[in-house]
């Protein structure tokens, strides 16, 4: 018997802007709060709006730069450029609602 086809969320909570070079996603997260997993197909960079602390939870098959779980504080306003192919959840760890702005760079 073959295993279910894995299904993906998006990137972020809700799709903000888009056009052919770029698209901007944001995203939410309650404390305790796990994204869907999903995949990054393109490069992007991430942007710390708001938060205490988040993690990273890579799926085995990753292929993005994180290969282990990490979790980190959080610097609003800091700004993180991430190659694609990362296969996550993001989990929010920290006692305060976690805000993000997602920029994927389309090629």
């Amino acid at each position: 018997m073959s295993e279910p086809e894995r299904v993906l969320g998006g990137v972020g909570t809700k799709v903000l802007f888009e056009n052919d070079r770029v698209r901007v996603w944001e995203l939410r997260l309650a404390p305790g709060e796990r994204s869907d997993v999903h995949r990054h197909e393109l490069d992007y960079v991430l942007i710390q709006i708001a938060g205490d602390r988040v993690a990273v939870q890579p799926e085995p098959d990753t292929e993005g730069p994180y290969k282990d779980c990490l979790a980190a504080d959080i610097e609003p306003g800091m700004v993180v450029p991430i190659d694609r192919g990362g296969i996550e959840t993001a989990i929010n760890v920290g006692a305060k609602p976690y805000h993000e702005i997602i920029v994927e760079l389309k090629d």
